[in-house]
């Protein structure tokens, strides 16, 4: 699960929102199980069928990321656009880009009950993993306008900024 996670972050979300597969502990899946494995554990499931919506999931969720490149032009553009940095404060205060805003609850609140719906803001994570989570979640609330810069912050350091220092969590 692993290598699958690695290749489509999405795909607990979309294993959980189809198959109930993964998304808590009587469902869950352990990183070193096979794919065929959480199948066959899970009411035998078809492997080529939960690979399948696996990729077709993957294909919409690329639809919510933003590469850094593509969001530093656009910053460049629209310095307004929010850049909402759901990283731990630790994280945010060590490296972060200009501009991108500590996450909070009361934030979050703002932006589901006053922002309006069809408001661009973008949000970034470590990895671009828990970001995308956190769009698709943003979207699924009908926010319209929401995307994940793909490769969090890891990527922001090393595609466009190479003065944010970069660093491993353990």
């Amino acid at each position: 699960m692993r290598d699958v996670l690695a290749a489509y972050p999405g795909a607990q979300r979309a294993l959980f929102r189809k198959y109930h597969v993964g998304g808590c502990s009587s469902c869950g899946f352990q990183q070193e199980e096979t794919l065929e494995q959480v199948c066959e554990r899970n009411n035998h499931l078809v492997v080529s069928e939960v690979l399948a919506h696996i990729q077709s999931s993957h294909e919409q969720d690329k639809q919510i990321l933003i590469e850094p490149k593509e969001l530093a032009a656009l910053r460049q553009h629209q310095p307004a656009v929010k850049l909402l940095d759901i990283r731990s404060r630790e994280e945010h205060e060590a490296a972060r880009i200009e501009g991108a805003v500590f996450f909070t609850q009361e934030l979050m609140h703002e932006a589901m009950g006053r922002w309006p719906k069809d408001e661009l803001f973008v949000l970034l994570d470590h990895q671009g993993k828990k970001s995308l989570d956190a769009a698709a979640y943003f979207l699924g609330h009908g926010l319209t306008h929401v995307r994940a810069l793909r490769g969090g912050m890891d990527a922001w350091s090393q595609e466009v900024d190479d003065k944010i220092p970069r660093y491993r969590l353990e």
